[in-house]
């Protein structure tokens, strides 16, 4: 039986509740399936810190460059404001990103049929939507240096951001999309601000460029601050938007209200394919955060968690028809009416997280067997 070594980061806030859901999962699969997963545990952001100082620990940090892929649950809180800012939470999820050399973020924003109501946007702009957003991760202004704030004197201050971008960096990203796209609809918008960052300009020509090698792909470039006002627009235009890492982590989190809920949306982060054996490594995440508004409280909704083992089971281990399958039980729960409170509609039955883990559960149980 096949080995597959899962680390399970749940972090803060509400990735514990949710991560509760996928380990339900994941014992259903080696059960019913020999899927062969052996999970261990580990700790990221503030439960990281509060135990080793950490936002995550070096001994944690081996284990994801060893594990075949990881699953993230969320970091920070209020509790953690005042931690200097290298050990503040989030900075063990970007050590994450950068030591794993995750740079390609894929955030699918799918509008199911059931949660059309929910979207902010009337039902016939989002209505079937299927958006993929590929976000270059490990570049760009969260990691450029000098990266400071520089006291001036007589009470003033200076923060400084970089944002650096190298041709290699925006040509794999590029191949990403453009590779993904000949899976779907065959259209890729490359979303940069040529007219006034100079990133932008290169950005422009080394996708325009890379595109030469994909002929059978359409390219359409567009600045990302008329992007963002298209994406409530009519956000249907698009199929795969590729973009830098700043401009992806604003246009995913619009993209993500066009669904109805950030409590909806999954991720995938992942990196170069190994030389020898082909396995990338990879990270899954809700995009939602912590919200510690609601932690602890049993209301979080598990469906973006859920949704991100999905995706690990299709990109890290080819087990197609089981994510074809979970994706399947996932709409069909949501057709019954079955809801947590955030995409909660009238005439619908309103649920926990653990009660909405079980009827997603329930319903793969059924597909597996069929």
């Amino acid at each position: 039986m096949t080995t597959r070594k899962l680390l399970l980061l749940p972090g803060d806030g509400i990735g514990p509740e949710a991560m509760a859901e996928v380990e339900k999962l994941v014992t259903l699969l080696n059960a019913e399936r020999a899927a062969g997963f052996e999970t261990e545990r580990g700790l990221v952001g503030g439960a990281a810190y509060d135990a080793s100082g950490d936002p995550i620990s070096d001994a944690d940090m081996n284990r994801a460059m060893a594990a075949d892929a990881v699953l993230f649950g969320a970091v920070g809180g209020p509790k953690w404001d005042s931690v200097p800012y290298e050990k503040r939470p989030e900075a063990g999820l970007l050590r994450l990103r950068k030591d794993m050399s995750l740079f390609a973020n894929l955030r699918p924003a799918i509008c199911y049929p059931a949660l059309a109501e929910a979207s902010s946007l009337k039902r016939e702009l989002v209505d079937g939507l299927d958006i993929l957003i590929v976000r270059e991760l490990t570049g760009g202004v969260y990691f450029g240096a000098p990266k400071e704030v520089v006291d001036l004197g007589n009470g003033q201050k200076r923060g400084i951001d970089t944002q650096i971008y190298d041709t290699y960096e925006i040509e794999r990203i590029a191949k990403v999309a453009f590779e993904l796209a000949r899976t779907r609809r065959g259209r890729v918008t490359s979303m940069e601000k040529r007219n006034v960052m100079k990133s932008g300009v290169l950005w422009n020509q080394v996708v325009t460029e890379t595109h030469k090698g994909y002929s059978d792909v359409t390219l359409d470039h567009m600045l990302a601050d008329a992007g963002g006002m298209q994406l409530v627009r009519a956000p249907k235009q698009f199929d795969v938007i590729v973009t830098d890492n700043l401009f992806g982590d604003m246009l995913s989190d619009i993209a993500a209200m066009l669904t109805g809920s950030l409590g909806m949306l999954p991720s995938a982060s992942l990196g170069a394919p190994d030389e020898t054996s082909g396995q990338r490594r990879a990270m899954y995440e809700p995009v939602h955060g912590s919200a510690p508004d609601i932690a602890g409280r049993g209301i979080a909704n598990p469906i973006a968690m859920i949704a991100s083992f999905a995706m690990m089971l299709r990109y890290s281990f080819a087990m197609v028809d089981e994510a074809d399958k979970l994706e399947a039980a996932i709409a069909e729960v949501l057709e019954s009416g079955t809801r947590t409170g955030d995409i909660m509609a009238p005439g619908c039955r309103e649920v926990g997280t653990s009660e909405m883990g079980d009827a997603v559960l329930d319903a793969f149980r059924r597909k597996l067997a069929a």
